[in-house]
Formats: C-alpha cells, structure tokens, sequence
C-alpha cells in the first residue's frame, strides 16, 4: 500500500513539478503582495503561513500533496517575503492584513475561499471569516494558536524551554542577536536560529529533515524585517484577543488538526473546537507543530477526506 510519502517522494524522484506560477497583485492601499499558485485542480485552496513575519516558503513545499490535488494559492502577507516592508508600520496592522486576504480573494476571482492556515496563520484566517463569513467555505487550522490569548504566550514558552537546554538557548540567542544585524550573514543567522528553534517544534527532533519548507527562504531584509519588526508590530496590534464569542455564530466547518505533543497547549487549542458549532479536532499523535509532514499518512488523507465534505474518522468534538 502506497503512503502519501512515497507518492510524493516517488513523484519528485521522476522530475514530476507541480504547474506553478507567480507574481504580484495590489493591496486596496497600493501595497504589492506575492503569490505563488500551484497545482491545477478543479477548486482553490488559499494557504496561509504562519509568523507572523516568516513567508510562503515556510510552509510551500510541505502543502506538495495538498497541490497534486487542488489549485493552490501561496501568499507573503505584508511585511514578509517578497511583499512589501512598510517603512510605515502602522501600515502592517492586523485590519491591513484582513484586507490584504481579501485582496487575493478579488485579484484570483473568488467568490468563497477555503481557507489551509499554520501557526499563527488560523488567527488571521478566522478572523477574516469572522468579518467575512459569507466569503469562507472551509478552514483548515494547523497547528493553531488559541482562539483567546488569556496565558497562551506564558505556557507556551514554558514548554518550548523545558525542551531545550542552556547551550541551545545560547546558541539560538546568539543567533537572534546575528539575525538582526545587517552586517552579519543574515541566511546563516537564519538557519543557526531555526537548527535549534525546530526542536521543540518536533516530536521527534531527528526527524527535521521531514520539514521541506524553508524557513530562511525570503530576502535577507525580509528575513530582518520580520523578525525585529512585522512579528512584534502584527501581533502588538492584535493585542488580547479572544474570538470566541463571534465563533459560536460562525457557522463554516472546520478541521482543527494538532500533534499531542505540540509546544502549544492542546486544551487551549480545543477551545476552537467548543466555540465553533460545526467543527472538530483531530489529535496527531507522534507529531507536535508541524503534524502535516511529520505524519503525512494521517494528516493528508483527513484533509482531504475534509475537503471533499465529510468528516475524517477520528476527528471528534472535545
């Protein structure tokens, strides 16, 4: 029995490349955005990375099996990649990046998106479909943030530290220190921060290599930029978020797929699901923030068993 591994290993093996194209489309304030389509499906699927301030790159290549099913349109959200970096940071405020979302909906004539977002990514999802439902087909959370901040930030930093040790944690802040410095090797930096920032983020950190996505794909200035200013400025201006008394009225299906041993607290996570009316979570075992590549057997056939209009077994209600 093939698994979804081998399809997509077996496929890159014989030169397969998924139909890509790219360029750049206008924000409602002039503000220019990348894209990045793959895959030529009958639907469309809009992909969301997370950061904020990381880019499509972070997420692209682990979607692979997502685009040998379906259209598939990658964006850089401002103030990341290879769009803009506003000298005017009020100019990366969460409302601009609700529109912007919008804005690749009008540019690619969509009247409702399904939504696949990672990270911090299903925060601005939901929200647009919260301002927008009638624009929202389907979301797909990936190892979400909580819908409410209340002490996400506190527990989740407790156990990104209990799982690294004091040399790491030097090691990584020296090369936070070099990643924002213009005169240091910026993709260096990147890759020295990351190497120790993935552990963590895996179940199993010798199994790395399962993440194709690059981290430290964009521009050294975008590289820069969004880790000493789009992060900090995006997620100041959220502020104390809690989105679940506008979810409890959205009535969009949602999949919320999260690895049991996530960094981000699972019983923060279910509160998607107990807010939402029609949604369910499926738990990952043997998998933590990057679930979709770390088990790809069991996370792609669910989605798309998701994406087709059924519900996959094992995703249940808390």
């Amino acid at each position: 029995m093939l698994t979804w591994l081998m399809i997509f290993g077996a496929a890159a093996g014989a030169g397969w490349q998924v139909p890509a194209r790219e360029g750049f489309l206008a924000a409602n304030d002039g503000a220019r955005l990348f894209y990045r389509v793959e895959g030529s499906g009958a639907d469309t699927v809009v992909a969301i990375h997370g950061g904020p301030g990381v880019d499509l790159e972070s997420l692209r290549a682990d979607l692979a099996p997502l685009a040998a099913h379906h259209t598939v349109i990658f964006y850089d959200q401002r103030g990341a990649g290879r769009s803009e970096l506003p000298a005017d940071t009020t100019r990366l405020f969460f409302p601009r990046q609700l529109a912007d979302l919008d804005a690749v909906r009008r540019h690619f004539r969509l009247e409702r998106m399904t939504l696949i977002a990672h990270s911090y990514g299903p925060l601005l999802a939901a929200s647009y479909a919260l301002a927008h439902p009638d624009r929202v087909r389907r979301l797909v959370l990936l190892g979400p943030v909580p819908p409410r901040r209340g002490d996400f930030w506190r527990r989740f930093a407790q156990n990104v530290n209990a799982r690294l040790d004091s040399a790491q944690r030097a090691r990584q802040a020296d090369a936070g220190a070099r990643l924002a410095d213009p005169k240091a090797d910026t993709r260096q930096a990147c890759r020295d921060y990351w190497a120790i920032g993935m552990i963590p983020r895996l179940a199993d950190p010798a199994s790395a290599a399962k993440v194709r996505s690059d981290l430290c794909a964009a521009p050294a200035e975008a590289i820069r930029y969004g880790l000493s200013v789009t992060n900090r400025v995006v997620m100041g201006s959220i502020g104390d978020w809690d989105l679940r008394a506008g979810l409890r009225d959205l009535r969009v299906p949602t999949l919320v797929i999260h690895g049991e041993q996530e960094a981000i607290p699972m019983d923060l996570v279910e509160e998607w699901v107990t807010a939402l009316p029609d949604a369910r979570l499926l738990r990952v075992p043997g998998a933590a923030h990057f679930a979709y590549a770390e088990q790809p057997d069991q996370v792609w056939p669910a989605i798309e068993q998701f994406l087709a209009g059924t519900w996959p077994a094992g995703a249940r209600r808390p």
